[in-house]
C-alpha cells in the first residue's frame, strides 16, 4: 500500500504582501496541491508572495519545481516570490532557469525585510486555509 503525502496551506494578506504558509511534505503527490494553493494566492493577492515553509517537513526533487513555477508565474505578473524557513533536510533551494528566489531565515525576517510588522491579531488579517490546516501550525507574525 502506498501512503500519499501531501500539504496543507494557509494564505494570508499582510498589507500588500501575500503569505502562503505550507505544512506537510512537498513531494510529487503534493505538487499539484501547492500549485492550486498558489493559484488561490494569485487570484486574491496584489503583490509579492512569501512562501512560509516553517511547517514543511521537507521537499522532494519532484516537489521543488512547483516553487520555481510559482516564481515564474509571479515574475510574469510583475512581482516576486520569496521563501522563509526552508527545510533543514540538506536539500537546496530550487534553482535553474527560473527567477531568483530570495530566502529568509524565518517568516519574521521576511516580513521585516519588507517593512511589515505583524502585530495585528489573526482575526484582523484576511486569510484562507485548507480544512486540514492544523490548529497548532505556525502563525503569521
Amino acid at each position: 500500500m502506498r501512503i500519499t503525502t501531501t500539504i496543507e496551506w494557509r494564505y494570508s494578506v499582510e498589507d500588500d504582501l501575500g503569505i502562503l504558509s505550507v505544512v506537510g511534505y512537498l513531494g510529487r503527490d503534493a505538487a499539484r496541491r501547492f500549485t492550486a494553493a498558489f493559484g488561490w494566492a494569485l487570484a486574491r493577492g496584489t503583490g509579492m508572495v512569501v512562501v512560509d515553509l516553517t511547517g514543511l517537513r521537507g521537499w522532494s526533487e519532484e516537489g521543488q519545481p512547483a516553487i520555481t513555477e510559482a516564481a515564474r508565474l509571479l515574475a510574469r505578473a510583475g512581482s516576486s516570490l520569496e521563501l522563509a524557513a526552508i527545510p533543514a533536510d540538506g536539500s537546496r533551494v530550487p534553482t535553474g532557469d527560473g527567477p531568483l528566489i530570495p530566502v529568509h531565515a524565518d517568516l519574521s525576517a521576511a516580513l521585516a525585510a519588507h517593512g511589515v510588522h505583524s502585530g495585528e491579531p489573526d482575526a484582523a488579517r484576511q486569510s484562507w486555509q485548507t480544512t486540514g490546516w492544523p490548529a497548532n501550525a505556525p502563525s503569521v507574525g
